[in-house]
């Protein structure tokens, strides 16, 4: 007969393989051989694909999807019937694809496609390639894919294509056959409307031919740079003169890959401090050659700021290149247009790379959570401007708080929880996402204090790297750091239309103390600082009044003040009276929210005075 404390051993390992079990996280996998052999004449190029596919999730895959993303460069497409739709269409997009004639149009051919060796059924519908399996994948079990294609390179409109506005002679975005997305909540087979991405983790390794008088620049690490040569090359070899080179390029866990390629391009080299190697890829014969020349050092900057306030850039190598339609973001690389100002040209390059945090190794998918992508990347890129221009602005997010309040007060208003293509209006998708996403994160900074977010946003790229994050990991974080209870801050910014107004209602005297009332008139409950401002020798006095439903208080102090923490304001209330031991006429002001970090829709009732 088993012993007690074998029995308490045994169920004790039970449940613990329960409670693994219920919150293993789980995510597939891909491994991509491509071959790609490039007609500069024709801007055609034919493609070979090896694709192994490992099906880590507990369910037994029948079908597979691609994206086929050239396609939507075809009049009548999805992307085409959808801008001509949108009362406030992309402008480079407009109705330019509706009218591209067959010489100009993208498109992706297949002309084989194999499971495991043997072919397989498939039909295409727009920007989606639609497998049925031979054999089902089971769970843990891998399928080998073999396919060759035939593309069409578009002229460039949106992100991908050639002979951009600045001449740049190919941008290969969103080019080849790309496995869709499969997580728990099952496919994820968006039509490609212009929006937003989401990849399946793995490793690929891309070897293009092209015609040798071209420069590349792409997504990873060049595998052959004295073969090449074009600026890559070690000092003193000498590369032998070919009609067409081969480029190998190896990108370890991405979900995507990115290159381009012209005629003129300069590779320029620069290091980052214990960080990585830095690309600077463009035309050299242009007018905006001065300008890449001075952008190296602020990268190397933002690269250093980058790594010691979000996280530690985990590759070895990174590329700005000239190509695309303004500046988009790709995995190690990304591309970007000079032709504004040179301080709107480092604005772009920090935003653009600083998606390779919250797009590039973070990953979530930013169709369903747009402001988790865009939002977290113009929190970042404020806070780093604000640093390399030198702007000292106590709130380097003004601008999106601005933004923000225009959406709320818009009739045009949709919840965050929109998916990025069902937006009605291109400026309701762009203010959603990347300034209420901003807002979002220093309104979070007011609410559990600035050291514990500064904590939290580092954990969170540690613990979520090379994985696809959502809003709850994200505040569950959050939580942990902080001690604080915060899912009614998620529902309530994210999920809701509410809107946070408060308001001081009055200021009365009680003998030689003070009575305060403080109103809230939005919907959107929050804790508040408070300050009062006496005339004794311009004394300051705080005050933190913690909401109920956060269960704890931040620890912050403002301005080396240490506030007094006053009894929860239950969030169901809607006044919340104090009493401080100051004489009225000794009070020069009452303040709500002196540090403006909450979004209070106006401001006009936040501040009393006599």
């Amino acid at each position: 007969m088993k012993s007690l404390h074998t029995i308490f051993l045994i169920l004790m390992i039970l449940f613990s393989a329960s409670a693994i079990a219920q919150c293993n996280y789980w995510q597939q996998e891909v491994d991509y051989d491509m071959e790609i052999d490039m007609d500069v004449k024709q801007h055609q190029f034919k493609g070979k694909q090896k694709l192994i596919y490992t099906n880590h999730s507990p369910d037994t895959l029948y079908k597979v999807f691609y994206h086929l993303y050239f396609n939507a460069f075809q009049p009548g497409s999805e992307m085409d019937t959808r801008s001509r739709s949108l009362p406030d269409p992309d402008r480079r997009i407009a109705d330019r694809i509706s009218k591209l004639s067959p010489e100009e149009i993208g498109y992706h051919r297949i002309t084989i496609l194999k499971q495991d060796n043997e072919p397989v059924k498939f039909q295409v519908q727009g920007t989606i390639l639609e497998v049925a399996l031979n054999k089902p994948i089971l769970p843990g079990h891998s399928a080998t894919f073999y396919m060759e294609f035939k593309s069409q390179v578009p002229v460039q409109i949106r992100r991908s294509g050639r002979n951009s506005a600045e001449g740049v002679d190919y941008s290969m975005a969103q080019w080849y056959p790309k496995l869709c997305e499969y997580d728990e909540e099952g496919w994820h087979t968006d039509p490609y409307i212009g929006r937003e991405f989401y990849g399946v983790w793995g490793n690929f390794r891309v070897k293009i031919t092209i015609d040798s008088k071209y420069t590349l620049g792409a997504t990873g690490y060049l595998q052959n740079p004295n073969e090449v040569g074009h600026g890559y090359e070690e000092q003193g070899v000498v590369i032998p003169k070919k009609d067409k080179i081969t480029w190998h390029f190896y990108a370890p866990r991405v979900h995507d890959f990115m290159w381009a390629a012209d005629r003129n391009y300069v590779v320029e080299q620069a290091k980052v401090p214990d960080g990585p190697k830095l690309y600077f890829i463009y035309q050299s014969d242009t007018i905006y050659a001065n300008k890449w020349k001075n952008l190296p050092p602020y990268m190397i900057k933002f690269f250093q700021l980058m790594s010691k306030k979000f996280g530690k850039y985990p590759y070895e190598v990174f590329s700005f290149i000239q190509g695309g339609d303004g500046g988009m973001e790709y995995p190690m690389a990304t591309l970007v247009t000079a032709s504004g100002s040179f301080e709107g040209l480092v604005s772009v390059c920090v935003h653009e790379a600083a998606h390779n945090w919250y797009y590039g190794v973070l990953a979530t998918n930013e169709s369903l959570y747009p402001w988790m992508d865009e939002g977290f990347t113009t929190y970042a890129q404020d806070y780093i401007l604000n640093i390399l221009f030198n702007q000292h602005s106590e709130n380097p997010f003004q601008g999106n708080y601005g933004s923000y309040y225009y959406l709320v007060k818009s009739p045009d208003r949709e919840p965050l929880t929109t998916h990025a293509d069902f937006y009605k209006r291109n400026r309701t998708y762009g203010i959603s996402s990347y300034s209420a996403g901003a807002v979002f994160l220093h309104q979070l900074s007011y609410i559990v204090g600035q050291e514990a977010f500064d904590r939290g946003m580092l954990r969170y790229f540690d613990e979520w790297k090379f994985k696809h994050p959502k809003p709850n990991d994200f505040i569950r974080v959050m939580e942990k750091t902080s001690g604080l209870e915060l899912n009614w801050y998620l529902e309530q910014f994210i999920n809701s239309l509410n809107v946070i107004d408060y308001g001081i209602q009055s200021v009365k005297p009680v003998g030689n103390n003070t009575e305060i009332t403080l109103q809230r008139i939005g919907d959107f409950p929050m804790p508040l600082d408070i300050v009062v401002e006496t005339t004794s020798h311009a004394s300051t006095h705080v005050y933190y009044i913690p909401l109920d439903i956060m269960r704890g208080e931040k620890q912050e102090t403002y301005k080396g003040i240490k506030p007094q923490v006053l009894p929860d304001w239950m969030w169901v209330y809607t006044t919340y009276t104090f009493t401080v031991p100051i004489p009225m006429n000794n009070i020069t002001s009452v303040m709500i929210d002196p540090s403006g970090r909450m979004a209070d829709l106006v401001k006009e009732n936040n501040t009393w005075k006599p």
